[in-house]
């Protein structure tokens, strides 16, 4: 254990005895200045939202996509292709793949389903600032080549409030006194009051200490974000900011997020936590 306790950053809940991990990598550049330690999932239905009526479906493992896309062969009649793409850094890619079978009112006849063939090349990119956004290139052998600019696609609202549990690892970066700068953990008490489309955090920590965020939802396929939501924090060192909450998502056992926000002496605070129903 050591002590990540400095007046200079005057947020009570960092005002307490922290676990310092030397394995914990410190957020770098990349979306709000952060890169997270895991990447985003970008499992949803992904479509351009003045072309509805053709999209999609991306299943996300870790570093590797099944993309399935329903579009519309040159007869006007729909068309479904399908994709394996690895992430390579920058952007997922692989082969894309078209696939027959037995027509669908008869018994399935293996005979009248080969494997899928290798047609052609697709790559899905994220976009560099949110990870709402991507663009999506397929190319058919002979046929030709698409570039389109998605996004994820929201059916319905998805409700967030709940009491939780859960756990929490950040880092400050930017502060005045460099000795402020590092990782730190967390475990907490959750209550999160949804409604009329906001939604309040409220984080009661170990330490006794509690922070609230909250504000105006922006819904994004399955996911939320705040762009500037309230961040208040109680104790005997109280502040008030705002920070960008993201990649806030309702899970089958839970809730889990993102957020980043610049606290007093020029320190910059990012996070992701997660937490279980109670």
């Amino acid at each position: 254990m050591a002590t990540l306790l400095r007046p200079i950053i005057t947020r009570a809940r960092i005002m307490s005895t922290r676990l310092r991990r030397a394995s914990f990598v410190l957020l770098a550049a990349g979306w709000l200045g952060a890169a997270p330690v895991h990447a985003a999932d970008y499992t949803d239905l992904w479509v351009v939202r003045t072309e509805l009526g053709w999209g999609a479906n991306v299943v996300q493992s870790d570093q590797f996509l099944f993309v399935t896309l329903f579009i519309y062969g040159a007869d006007g009649k729909p068309t479904w292709y399908s994709a394996d793409l690895v992430f390579d850094g920058t952007r997922f890619s692989g082969s894309l793949y078209a696939s027959q079978g037995t027509y669908w009112p008869l018994v399935w006849n293996p005979a009248q389903s080969p494997p899928a063939k290798a047609v052609g090349t697709a790559s899905f990119t994220p976009d560099a600032l949110n990870p709402y956004q991507a663009t999506l290139v397929y190319a058919v052998n002979g046929v030709g080549a698409v570039t389109k600019a998605v996004e994820r696609l929201t059916l319905t609202a998805v409700p967030l409030g709940g009491v939780y549990l859960g756990g929490q690892s950040g880092g400050y970066s930017g502060c005045s006194a460099s000795s402020n700068n590092g990782a730190y953990t967390d475990t907490f008490d959750l209550t999160v009051a949804h409604a009329a489309g906001a939604a309040t955090w409220t984080f009661t920590y170990g330490t006794g200490a509690t922070c609230t965020m909250g504000g105006t939802l922006e819904q994004h396929g399955q996911t939320y974000r705040i762009p500037a939501a309230s961040y208040q924090c109680t104790g005997s060192l109280a502040f008030s900011t705002t920070a960008t909450m993201y990649e806030l998502k309702a899970t089958s056992l839970g809730i889990e997020g993102r957020f980043a926000a610049t606290l007093p002496n020029g320190c910059r605070e990012d996070a992701n936590f997660a937490a279980v129903l109670r």
